[in-house]
């Protein structure tokens, strides 16, 4: 999720599950070969297993990237076929690009043929008013002869015409029964469900169906449901957590990134406003953390204010 999951969201998210895979923001093949790579791939070791998500289309960029990506430690590379924005669209990536199976398949194959760790795509179910399972089953089909054997999907259309990015993550509607179908056309194949899921009983059903459910929004405005993550869905064993041993790390990574990094606090704790959700005095203590008049007092003076008592009216 541009601008949301950065490398501090995701050390943030590592310390609620140690067995999520986490996902990077689209990081653009020309950003990367034009530009700062070490800005936008360096990571934290702790954020293990990270796949790293690419946005582009021409073959040879993406090989490029792909080892740029493995050499830097990521665990998977993730070609973005789901984006339906318009910038993106202009630089022909993104959903338009389900409009071109045989390119995305030499960009997949191009990649495979370059790296040793898994490359895997993220798309939509259809777009525009395409609404034929069979577009998406012989895109699947396509893709996977050039060697992806994991597609994440997100149960509804793209339509990259009229609709906002906003808009078209809820106007589309869900058919959850096209990935069921995909699995069962592809058993070969790992299939992820993505979209509308934000319940812990809804990723349960959907993993009767098919291999694995990506989250999203619900993740980041909803942080705290992460830490159930590992116990429940995968069998380990419970970590014990509390928010604020969570916090109080996070107040420790707020403080070595500013003086290793020069990194204002305040860009790492939007992160984590969502963690006391549903608490008493969770609307105060995200004000004290979004308060930028507090930027110059080390963050762990923030968060003893953020839990101080409220002064009472005389």
């Amino acid at each position: 999720m541009l601008d949301w999951t950065d490398r501090h969201c995701r050390y943030f998210h590592r310390l609620l599950s140690r067995h999520a895979l986490l996902y990077t923001e689209m990081v653009t093949t020309g950003a990367l070969v034009h530009g700062d790579v070490a800005r936008h791939l360096r990571f934290n070791a702790g954020e293990h297993p990270v796949a790293l998500q690419l946005g582009g289309s021409e073959p040879a960029d993406l090989a490029h990237c792909a080892r740029l990506g493995e050499q830097w430690g990521y665990d998977e590379i993730n070609l973005n076929c789901g984006c339906p924005s318009e910038r993106v669209q202009r630089g022909a990536f993104g959903a338009c690009l389900m409009a071109e199976p045989g390119l995305v398949a030499d960009g997949v194959k191009a990649m495979v043929d370059a790296v040793a760790i898994p490359v895997t795509v993220k798309h939509r179910i259809g777009i525009d008013q395409t609404e034929s399972y069979a577009f998406v089953r012989d895109f699947v089909g396509r893709v996977s002869e050039a060697g992806c054997q994991t597609f994440i999907v997100h149960a509804r259309n793209a339509w990259l015409k009229g609709l906002s990015p906003k808009e078209n993550r809820e106007v589309p509607p869900l058919r959850y029964a096209l990935v069921h179908q995909l699995k069962n056309d592809f058993p070969h194949l790992t299939i992820a469900i993505n979209g509308g899921i934000t319940t812990r009983a809804q990723v349960a059903e959907q993993l009767l169906h098919v291999d694995g459910v990506m989250v999203g929004r619900e993740a980041y405005h909803n942080p705290w449901w992460l830490a159930e993550w590992d116990s429940v869905f995968f069998g380990a064993p419970a970590q014990g957590l509390t928010r604020e041993a969570v916090e109080t790390q996070m107040a420790d990574y707020m403080a070595h990134e500013a003086a290793a990094h020069g990194t204002a606090w305040s860009s790492i704790a939007r992160h984590m406003l969502g963690l006391r959700n549903g608490l008493p005095g969770a609307r105060r203590w995200r004000q004290v953390w979004s308060d930028h008049k507090l930027k110059e007092l080390d963050p762990r003076e923030v968060m003893a204010l953020a839990h101080a008592p409220v002064p009472q009216a005389a």
